[in-house]
């Protein structure tokens, strides 16, 4: 089965087409129809005016269907972006970006899923010279800004802040609404203003594309990709159970065909085992 030829709604105002468009025709050879004639901001906005519809899928899922419905497609795709601390340390910040791929008439959905550093940095500052200080940590002004008086919850913000000059004016409005004198500034984490998250876009959509061009050796339909890792390789010095894989299983997105695929290593090294190495 092949989507070569055949139409996709892409629904965003924020420019994300740029890096999905290609990636989905030289992998897939899908056409691209760009949908703008929706707010995607109504269904949730990272400087939490507007709380996100449901999950991340949840909200990938509903921008597909309403590009679909809007463009008239019987296949659509939509991104959602997510932040939350690295899944190593804990400490540094990681972005998660999530993009969907649904049929409507094959009913099927596959998902593409990238996660790696984030750019979104913060600092709350009360003089000119603390935000002459964070804007090396911030990247700006590639990396663009939003501003608010006092702190990261007042109700009323500034977007989009890419030259020296706005972000002047800008202060100056923050610090004259600000109780005490303090204002907040933080990366703008829309997918246009922040280069990193747009590169991370892109990684999604690779891996979409790949599981797109994977089809399942039962039902011919894509997405058939690996679903699991089966853990318990013996370690070679006392045969003790590992945290490590010794196979993986493929599984169908469609009619949930599996496939078990044993791993080349039979054994793992002591420095591995929870018994050699408590």
């Amino acid at each position: 089965m092949s989507y070569s030829g055949k139409k996709v709604s892409l629904l965003t105002q924020h420019g994300k087409q740029d890096v999905m468009s290609p990636e989905l025709l030289n992998s897939n050879g899908l056409e691209v129809v760009h949908v703008k004639d929706f707010d995607t901001d109504q269904l949730g906005t990272f400087t939490r005016d507007i709380p996100r519809y449901g999950s991340q899928l949840d909200a990938a899922r509903k921008k597909a269907r309403l590009g679909m419905n809007i463009s008239g497609l019987t296949l659509g795709i939509a991104s959602e972006g997510a932040f939350s601390a690295d899944p190593y340390t804990g400490i540094f910040p990681w972005n998660y970006e999530l993009v969907i791929f649904i049929d409507e008439i094959q009913e099927l959905e596959v998902v593409g899923h990238f996660g790696g550093p984030a750019q979104s940095a913060s600092k709350t500052v009360s003089n000119w010279s603390e935000v002459e200080a964070f804007l090396e940590e911030c990247k700006f002004p590639e990396h663009q800004l939003v501003i608010r008086p006092d702190d990261a919850f007042h109700s009323e913000c500034m977007k989009g802040i890419k030259e020296l000059k706005s972000l002047k004016d800008a202060f100056r409005w923050a610090t004259g609404k600000s109780r005490e004198g303090n204002v907040f500034l933080e990366n703008d984490l829309r997918a246009h203003t922040n280069p990193t998250r747009m590169a991370n876009i892109m990684r999604a959509t690779q891996d979409l594309s790949q599981k797109l061009t994977s089809l399942c050796p039962q039902c011919n339909v894509p997405g058939f990709w690996m679903a699991q890792k089966i853990k318990g390789l013996p370690c070679s010095e006392c045969a003790t159970p590992t945290h490590l894989p010794i196979a993986d299983v493929w599984a169908c997105a469609k009619c949930n065909f599996k496939r078990e695929i044993e791993l080349q290593s039979k054994t793992a090294d002591p420095s591995r085992c929870p018994n050699c190495n408590p």
